[in-house]
């Protein structure tokens, strides 16, 4: 492979003795590791808190004195070699789980996705498939997979949300600086940026590459933001998802053709293609093209990169399964049917979804076409799937079309609170994390004494409730904030009553309303004497979502209510950092899709990590988790009319909430406060739910069942 440097601008003035915190801040490898985030907020954690935890601005902005004290520190210093000789081992390990399965392996895989959500100072990713995406590298690299990651970076990132008073969301954009930030450009011999072109209508589009490093693991990503580029085309890397539709088709032909040549001009060539949902899927007929140029036919060239390609589609709501009118593919992609050796109709019905307002060029049905590798997350979502699909193998029943499931993970450590891990490493063993996946390790949950576990719960609360309130207190230090919103954005929590989270992106089929919907009823239960509720609700609608912000503003309007007492709250502009708060602070994780809508879903996997309890739909990850004793459901485990599930589900919700949820914190507490019944089930959820929906166990199903076998097609496996 051809080797190329990344340029990072490495300004730090350091003591010698602590010279490699700069070497730590551009590997993101920290982010996963408590005792690495000591080493920045113990020098000065006021500065960590205001840089929001972003290690490289830290280290411009502290002070010298501060860093020339830690360098004479024992204790400090004791920390930080702890922390390299973990790093050092950690990269230069041999015997990982991956190398240990597969020593004869020499196979590469390369992930594609249009976000990744690594941490909250990098914003490229809008939610879900974003955060699944970054958890997946971080899984890669523990388990020591030779998998590279391929995305774009986005200028401005996702954007910043502002509730007004009344309600409505206001948004904004801001641009990143990157000597801020750990991506570093990759540059060639003689220091010039290493490039790519992708052709458009105007003319060829050259994009740059960028390396970020997590663990093990690069993640390669695209910026057109170049002077190169005429305005439009530099502002195509701008921002996530733009709801212009020309500007969207651009940015996945650049993820999926030219993400393709970008690691080919790095020098890679991966065995394994995998689509992180269906925007990268240009990258089928990129490396088609390859091959025709190299004198192949399209059918040959087709079906040789299939046995390649593995898809995870992530959602069966239209508006997340991205299709184009042929007027656009027309447009953007006429120079490459050619090359392809394809006539117009021909390219058209690669991809050709009928609908009932029209035809259309569709990135799933492109990508399940040609992918011998195509799954769901969930195994609901897996059935789903089937049936969406089916069209495609007319031949085949539905039960044999060919697409599995392979049910979401989060990564453990990442999600983990500190006091959570502490408490695992006294009674599990100091090795623990390396089983995460072992059930029968899991078992030792039940030597944990309760009222230990509680008074970690509860300092985990008082933390959320806290950070809420002096969050609410910086806020509206700033000005521009009504006294209604001090309120509503979490002024008057109380650390010790019983507390429900809610943390979804705002589209309508998440019913982020459902709770609310018999709003007198809730406010006697938000409001009852001496069994007071709390329910806090996060979230942003997509810019261009008009009914998703409209759902904002319903909820809002209700939070804002004197009448709730400050018990309801909206916490604005959700991101990795108020989701870790939320997952590790609430009671109870609520989640109310309209099913079969929830493909998976996450944030319950890691508030139940945490000791939190989940109240959901049986829906995505959650049908499959659920035991009678680990949680609590939310209607029927059957598919009915939305009218009537809604109704249904509501009356489940307030139903159990008043008369099993409720009633068992509050009651059979013992003579520590400790409510013992409540302490067991927390255990029952954790003890089932950590080892099954973790990342150690979805990444070595991905490798295992989709993508060994593509390494056993293409000979890659000795």
């Amino acid at each position: 492979m051809t080797t190329f440097k990344s340029k990072h601008p490495h300004t730090f003035d350091l003591p010698r003795r602590i010279n490699r915190l700069g070497e730590l801040a551009y590997n993101l490898w920290w982010t996963w590791n408590p005792l690495a985030q000591r080493l920045f907020n113990r020098i000065d954690n006021n500065l960590w808190e205001s840089v929001n935890h972003n290690p490289i601005l830290f280290l411009h902005k502290i002070e010298r004195r501060l860093l020339n004290a830690a360098a004479q520190d024992a204790n400090y210093l004791s920390i930080y070699d702890t922390v390299f000789t973990m790093f050092d081992n950690y990269i230069q390990r041999k015997d990982t789980w991956y190398a240990t399965q597969h020593p004869k392996n020499d196979g590469q895989i390369a992930y594609f996705s249009m976000e990744f959500g690594l941490h909250e100072t990098l914003p490229i990713y809008s939610g879900g498939l974003g955060v699944l995406a970054g958890d997946h590298l971080k899984e890669t690299s523990d388990l020591g997979l030779p998998l590279i990651g391929v995305g774009l970076l986005y200028t401005e990132g996702y954007f910043s949300q502002r509730i007004s008073e009344d309600g409505w969301q206001e948004t904004s954009n801001n641009p990143l600086n990157f000597d801020n930030l750990p991506p570093a450009r990759v540059l060639k011999e003689d220091g010039s940026e290493l490039t790519l072109q992708v052709d458009f209508p105007n003319g060829p589009v050259t994009a740059r590459i960028w390396e970020l490093r997590i663990g093990r693991t690069p993640l390669y990503l695209l910026d057109t933001n170049i002077d190169a580029n005429d305005p439009t085309v530099r502002q195509l890397t701008t921002r996530l998802y733009w709801s212009d539709i020309n500007l969207r088709v651009m940015q996945e032909i650049l993820l999926g053709i030219g993400g393709v040549r970008a690691l080919r001009a790095l020098g890679y060539s991966p065995t394994v293609w995998h689509m992180n949902e269906g925007h990268a899927a240009f990258m089928t007929l990129e490396r088609a093209r390859e091959l025709v140029k190299a004198g192949k036919t399209f059918e040959e060239a087709i079906n040789e990169t299939r046995t390649h390609n593995v898809f995870t589609t992530h959602t069966p709501v239209p508006a997340g399964n991205d299709e184009f009118p042929l007027w656009l593919v027309d447009k953007y992609l006429a120079n490459l049917w050619p090359e392809l050796g394809l006539t117009r109709d021909q390219f058209i019905d690669l991809a050709r979804h009928q609908q009932n307002w029209g035809e259309t060029f569709s990135m799933p049905v492109l990508a399940l076409k040609f992918s011998d590798g195509r799954n769901g997350v969930s195994e609901l979502h897996g059935m789903v799937s089937r049936r969406m699909w089916k069209n495609l193998w007319p031949e085949k029943s539905i039960n044999d079309v060919p697409i599995t499931y392979i049910t979401n993970g989060v990564h453990s450590q990442t999600w983990m609170a500190r006091r959570i891990r502490n408490l695992y490493d006294k009674y599990f063993g100091e090795d623990w994390l390396e089983h995460i996946d072992d059930f029968e390790m899991w078992e030792k949950i039940e030597a944990i004494p309760p009222q230990e576990l509680w008074a970690v719960r509860s300092h985990l609360k008082r933390k959320l409730v806290f950070y809420m309130q002096e969050r609410t207190r910086e806020r509206w230090m700033k000005g521009g904030y009504h006294p209604v919103q001090v309120v509503a954005a979490g002024g008057l929590l109380d650390p010790y009553v019983l507390t429900i989270g809610f943390g979804r992106r705002f589209a309508t089929y998440k019913r982020a309303g459902l709770a609310l919907s018999e709003f007198e009823r809730m406010l006697k239960i938000v409001n009852q004497p001496n069994r007071p509720v709390q329910i806090i609700f996060a979230g942003k609608a997509h810019p261009a979502d008009e009914p998703g912000k409209m759902l904002i503003q319903e909820v809002y309007r209700k939070v804002k209510k004197a009448e709730s007492g400050g018990r309801l709250v909206f916490l604005e502009d959700y991101d990795m950092n108020i989701a870790r708060y939320l997952v590790q602070g609430v009671d109870v994780w609520m989640n109310t899709p309209r099913r079969p809508n929830e493909a998976s879903g996450t944030s319950g996997m890691k508030a139940a990590l945490n000791g939190a309890l989940n109240f959901s739909v049986l829906d995505g990850w959650w049908r499959e988790a659920y035991n009678g004793d680990n949680g609590w459901a939310i209607g029927p485990d059957a598919d009915l009319d939305s009218n009537v599930q809604d109704s249904a589900d509501a009356e489940s919700l307030y139903d159990t909430l008043e008369n099993e949820i409720i009633p068992l914190y509050y009651t059979g507490r013992d003579a520590n406060d400790v409510p013992v019944k409540w302490v067991q089930r927390v255990k029952e959820s954790m003890r089932t739910i950590t080892p099954q929906f973790s990342t150690r166990r979805m990444v070595k199903e991905y490798t295992e069942r989709l993508y060994m076998p593509a390494m056993e097609k293409n000979g890659k496996k000795k």
